[in-house]
């Protein structure tokens, strides 16, 4: 293993941390509010966690625009991305970007039919869920959701997330030349 061994005391917050963290591949999510104010962000903390009840989970910042949202609209979407959607990904991460609907303005979305959330189009699964519980994550809460309607297109390739990269799931095993790497 690249890297010297490190105690848990001092890595909050550290780069180190966040790198190691991203040595984990994970699906790139957009999480979208259309109620009152409709809003979106760029998440790779999704995660399934139970069929019967089906349930999902979601972590948010309490820092972020998207907590004090969700927290009040209690119903939120979640888009998984398919490998051409780096845009989009980039686009709701961007901390610049337009709030409120005009966030929306270059992104082709569909309300959802349940939640009336944006559901970003051509995106390989739709998930539609009601907040059931939270949690407390440390810098972040934990949106324990339950689905009340989905989508997904059978055999798509995803958009994964990984050492600082996006890649589509078949090209997890390609490494990227230099001109590809992101920052």
């Amino acid at each position: 293993m690249n890297g010297d061994f490190q105690s848990p005391s001092g890595l909050a917050g550290s780069k180190l941390l966040r790198r190691a963290f991203g040595t984990f591949a994970t699906g790139v999510t957009v999480v979208t509010v259309g109620s009152g104010t409709p809003h979106g962000m760029t998440a790779n903390s999704f995660a399934s966690v139970s069929l019967d009840p089906p349930l999902v989970l979601v972590c948010v910042s309490r820092d972020a625009v998207m907590h004090r949202i969700l927290t009040e609209a209690g119903s939120l979407g979640i888009s998984v991305l398919g490998h051409r959607q780096e845009k989009v990904a980039r686009h709701f991460a961007d901390r610049w970007r337009p709030l409120g609907l005009a966030q929306f303005d270059q992104i082709e979305w569909t309300p959802g039919e349940v939640t009336g959330a944006p559901l970003i189009d051509d995106a390989v699964a739709h998930f539609e869920c009601r907040v059931w519980r939270t949690y407390d994550g440390g810098d972040h809460t934990i949106f324990l959701s339950s689905v009340v309607s989905l989508r997904w297109e059978a055999d798509a390739d995803s958009l994964v997330f990984v050492n600082g990269h996006f890649r589509g799931v078949s090209e997890i095993g390609r490494v990227p030349e230099p001109s590809e790497a992101t920052t």
